[in-house]
């Protein structure tokens, strides 16, 4: 099947193939790890310990590392980035095949960490000098490493340009001042992606973009900050007089918002193939829900209440993953990431998100509703998600951002077809 003027949707031999030795690592890799991890008592990887500072159980941590790195050995870890740095080149439609089989297999487990998340190899970081591509982006790829990325503050979210971070020249170094906060990975992060401004008024370029050692001096670790996901990831960072060398700058000087977007619309475009794994997988499990409990002696399937109930999370995985496919075809022919990104090309990436992001939360609503009080069980696969679901609707641009964007490409259009 191919969409009209763009490549084709249905999914590559490269990704057949990933998607195989995907599988056996799973089954062979992982799920050891995960018989371990249960052993120990500290939670798994969707329901944490929390220590006492509110932060992941170190074990669960490192369960997590050890997927990493062995999904690196395996060469299963990066094939998102460009083939030249060492990934796998795949396209955003091989990706999003990739990304529903990942989610859907590995539901809410370690496997989920196989593939690079957010404190992995991006698009933004693949523009980084030759010393810190040695130094930063091969170990990160090898699962050595964890990074995170810190754009927003305590005070500034969307308005990306009202950030109060700041690098100033000192000889060839730079000099950063600021308060990251809502970093994910913050508490472990063994480098940063630091967003802050290097020429105050000079619109989208007054920002660049700067990779910090989480050990440098006057680098600060802060707070956790507890979300509605309980998972211990997210905290705060402070910065006071970080000494930062000039080869650490990603791409050039004023390139921090062009950079810090496309990270950003990097995990909006994953929201396809994440919504369709995971609403699959809802619906897998809602559909066996169905047919196993019974009410007056029949299977619950059989009422038609419940059968709607079901027929709405196929309808809504369907619609969003067959959107997003489309979108991500088209996109490919733009260039998802490009620096400067195609004119057409924030319209399709809203689209992605803000489809997903209100179609997997109505799967989710849905899928409890089918499991009756078990789905309000803390710690159920259909709970754990209904909070996840309501969260994606914020980070990487709320939903209302992303409606504002659809809306500019299209008025932009009209203007320009009159």
């Amino acid at each position: 099947m191919t969409t009209s003027g763009t490549g084709s949707i249905a999914p590559s031999e490269r990704v057949t193939d990933y998607t195989t030795r995907f599988r056996t690592f799973l089954d062979t890799e992982v799920a050891p790890l995960e018989e371990d991890l249960a052993r120990r008592g500290v939670g798994t990887a969707w329901q944490p310990h929390l220590d006492e500072a509110g932060r992941m159980h170190r074990d669960v941590w490192e369960a997590r590392r050890e997927v990493q790195r062995r999904s690196a050995a395996a060469g299963l870890y990066n094939p998102h980035i460009r083939a030249d740095l060492g990934g796998g080149g795949f396209s955003r439609v091989e990706m999003q095949h990739v990304e529903e089989f990942v989610y859907r297999n590995a539901g809410l487990g370690l496997g989920l960490a196989a593939l690079a998340w957010t404190e992995g190899a991006n698009p933004a970081i693949e523009h980084v000098s030759d010393a810190a591509r040695e130094r930063y982006l091969d170990p990160l790829m090898a699962g050595e490493v964890t990074a995170a990325f810190a754009n927003t503050e305590p005070a500034v979210g969307t308005d990306v340009l009202a950030m109060s971070t700041h690098a100033r020249r000192d000889g060839s170094d730079w000099i950063i001042n600021g308060h990251k906060a809502w970093i994910t990975n913050a508490h472990f992060a063994d480098f940063v992606q630091i967003v802050a401004v290097t020429e105050p008024g000079a619109g989208t370029r007054s920002l660049s973009m700067f990779l910090v050692d989480a050990d440098a001096p006057g680098f600060v670790r802060g707070r956790d900050i507890p979300t509605m996901l309980a998972d211990g990831l997210t905290g705060e960072l402070e910065l006071t007089d970080v000494r930062v060398p000039a080869e650490n700058v990603v791409g050039e000087i004023g390139d921090g918002f062009a950079l810090a977007m496309s990270w950003i619309n990097w995990r909006r475009l994953c929201r396809g193939g994440m919504c369709a794994g995971w609403g699959s997988w809802l619906l897998d499990r809602a559909i066996s829900r169905a047919r196993s409990r019974t009410s007056g002696g029949r299977p619950i399937a059989d009422l038609q209440a419940v059968q709607h109930l079901l027929a709405d999370m196929d309808a809504d995985v369907y619609a969003a993953r067959s959107a997003s496919l489309v979108a991500q075809a088209e996109l490919d022919e733009l260039g998802p990431f490009g620096i400067p990104l195609h004119r057409d090309a924030p319209r399709l990436i809203s689209l992605v998100k803000v489809i997903n992001d209100e179609a997997f939360y109505r799967v989710t609503d849905n899928a409890v509703q089918v499991h009756g009080a078990a789905g309000l069980l803390l710690g159920s696969p259909e709970e754990k998600l209904f909070r996840v679901a309501r969260n994606l609707k914020i980070p990487a641009g709320t939903v209302e951002i992303q409606r504002n964007a659809v809306a500019r490409g299209l008025l932009r259009e009209t203007a320009a077809s009159r």
